[in-house]
């Protein structure tokens, strides 16, 4: 067989007229760039909407100092073309998910590879290639675990097939413009404990992004903010610990810059809140005029233990004071450059984050939490670890180049774990698995099923936290199947604008209606059955049939499996949880291949958590083991995303 280097002259041919779609140039895309452009590929296109902070600089190798501000596809297409001159790349500083980028757009590719960072992108990703019916290489990292997933319409599970746990890592402009859940608070507390007495970060910053790329999409107008966030000009910019430290740690002045001085600023960050209800700020001296009546105090809940209460504004300023004092006693104790180290089993630790947290719901019109709320969740947060994302880049072109093989029956899903198993094997590949018939995106009729209630749901709620958030649809069209096609929302702006703020009883719809919801850009069509109903839980405002919930689903097998916590929690992977929900990692023992489905990976990456189904007995007699009992332990890390 004549060979090119270490491929056959085919492979080498192929590879090198092949065209490839790379969407994300972060920590997996620098990596994964380099890798195609070494391995002969020679018609790249990459995209992405980031530009490059001094934070990304650990990690994304392709960046150098001087590059901050600017957009990464372009500075990773100049990077990577000094390893391969003659390699023809074109770079597009945008989001994938504009509508430019459609299905005929997908169809000028043999290959695609994902390395996102959200849920939302992949979704959609996800859905293009099925409509363009082109082979799609998922991936992702969180912290030292990764996975590798192949996907191809009609022969393996879609990325939508199993459903996924709750989004566990966030990136940074979500922190620190526009957090819309509770954890994303919680994170953002986290660093700001750091910021104020711990070891300062960059990827911790807490203060808002100028350089935030949904606010300003005109690429020249992010890198000017960008660049004016990382110059003095005539002001002297200071550290959060410094500015901090020049106030005497000053708990008012500290509650009036974190809770009214910068969302003031945000504010000024129109863009960001056209299509979100916008920040209110607080004010420490009107939070303490507040009486028991006032209509800005949130009612304390006085049922249940102290630390399931959750507290009032008032009652929350006042705590931020207490725990800010001490903190300042304890680090004045330690010395002059000492810092604090968070845990959550410190009682003014924790009260600095539950407090700081909800005074950050508050502001961002969310129901706050409690003490025992705040601790559950604020202890998972993962790092970014160059090396992982090395590894996890190596194998995408690995599976690629089976692909391009002609060979997709030997791809596999391939899980990157923390810790050897007893054959002393980090990579543990998988079977890959055949599409899932009752899934909601690649089955040949998607349907679903959602609980709500007819007389409250409003029609906006559907379009925007149903069919957007919940469906992953980026511009829904939406028409009652009643025998007229009744058209209740229109993807062509102000169209049926005016049904926005009507409930859905209104149109008729009622218990057993149902509706069809179609995104062009996706290619995408979606039935909705309509199950009305008046006891939902309180705050839930719908529901969808058969949905898995987040948390395990007990496990049968020969010898139970363990849950075991990844590493530490500081970064911002994906999830909201409970004490009992916390990410779990199930390891694969055996150099056999069990399907995809039966391994448990916690990470928000390629293919996140997937359970078994009960009563599946597809690997009873794989073996399970967990991590030694330190690395559960090791819960205090926070979310950063690659």
């Amino acid at each position: 067989m004549a060979l090119v280097g270490s491929l056959h002259k085919e492979l080498a041919e192929t590879i090198s007229v092949c065209r490839v779609l790379v969407v994300g140039a972060g920590g997996i895309g620098c990596e994964l760039l380099k890798n195609l452009v070494l391995t002969g590929f020679s018609n790249i296109e990459v995209i992405d909407l980031d530009i490059i902070d001094v934070s990304n600089l650990n990690r994304q190798f392709l960046f150098q100092k001087k590059h901050v501000g600017k957009s990464k596809a372009q500075v990773a297409k100049e990077s990577v073309l000094q390893f391969c001159p003659k390699a023809n790349i074109t770079a597009y500083h945008d989001s994938v998910m504009n509508p430019d980028y459609n299905v005929e757009f997908f169809r000028n590719f043999m290959l695609v590879m994902n390395a996102l960072d959200n849920r939302a992108a992949r979704n959609h990703v996800n859905r293009m290639c099925l409509a363009a019916d082109i082979p799609l290489i998922e991936s992702g990292t969180a912290g030292y675990l990764g996975q590798v997933a192949v996907i191809k319409k009609g022969v393996t599970e879609c990325y939508e097939c199993q459903p996924k746990p709750t989004q566990k890592t966030f990136p940074g402009c979500t922190i620190r413009n526009t957090p819309s859940e509770p954890i994303h608070c919680i994170v953002w507390a986290k660093y700001l404990y750091n910021q104020l007495f711990g070891e300062e970060d960059a990827d911790q910053e807490v203060s808002p992004d100028t350089a935030d790329p949904e606010a300003a999409w005109e690429p020249a107008e992010t890198a000017a903010r960008a660049g004016a966030s990382n110059e003095d000009g005539d002001i002297k910019r200071v550290s959060t610990k410094t500015w901090a430290k020049s106030t005497g740690y000053d708990p008012v002045k500290l509650f009036n810059k974190l809770f009214n001085d910068d969302i003031k600023y945000l504010l000024t960050m129109d863009k960001l809140w056209k299509k979100r209800k916008a920040p209110v700020p607080l004010d420490w001296n009107e939070v303490q005029k507040l009486e028991e009546s006032s209509d800005l105090q949130v009612e304390s809940s006085t049922a249940g233990l102290k630390d399931q209460q959750v507290l009032d504004i008032k009652s929350c300023s006042q705590l931020f004071a207490r725990s800010v004092e001490t903190l300042r006693a304890q680090l004045c104790e330690k010395g002059d450059g000492a810092e604090l180290v968070w845990d959550k089993d410190d009682p003014p630790a924790m009260d600095f984050v539950t407090s700081a947290s909800n005074l950050r719901m508050h502001i961002f019109s969310m129901n706050m939490k409690s003490r025992f709320d705040v601790k559950s969740m604020a202890g998972n947060i993962i790092p970014a670890i160059a090396t992982t994302n090395a590894v996890i880049a190596g194998l995408i072109v690995l599976e690629g180049l089976k692909i391009l093989s002609g060979n997709i029956e030997q791809c596999k899903t391939i899980f990157l774990n923390k810790q050897p198993n007893p054959r002393k094997k980090l990579l543990v590949p998988c079977a890959l698995d055949p599409p899932n018939a009752n899934c909601y995106v690649c089955a040949s009729r998607p349907e679903v099923t959602v609980k709500l209630n007819v007389h409250q749901t409003l029609v906006l709620s559907l379009q925007d936290k149903i069919l957007k958030e919940k469906f992953g649809m980026v511009a829904p069209d939406v028409q009652i199947e009643d025998g007229k096609g009744t058209i209740l929302i229109s993807s062509e702006e102000g169209e049926t604008q005016g049904n926005n703020s009507k409930c859905l009883s209104e149109f008729g719809i009622r218990h057993g209606s149902q509706l069809q919801a179609d995104d062009f850009l996706q290619d995408y069509t979606l039935l909705v059955n309509v199950l009305h109903c008046e006891d939902l839980g309180k705050d839930v405002e719908f529901e969808v049939v058969g949905d898995t919930p987040d948390k395990p689903i007990e496990k049968t097998t020969e010898e139970p499996a363990k849950s075991i916590t990844n590493g530490s929690d500081d970064g911002a992977q994906p999830s909201t949880s409970k004490a009992q929900d916390q990410d779990d990692v199930l390891i694969v023992d055996s150099d056999e291949e069990p399907s995809s489905s039966s391994t448990d990976v916690n990470m928000e990456g390629p293919n996140p958590k997937r359970k078994l189904e009960e009563g599946d007995e597809s690997v009873p007699t794989k073996r399970m083991r967990t991590d030694p009992p330190a690395a559960q332990e090791e819960d205090d890390d926070i979310i950063a995303l690659d």
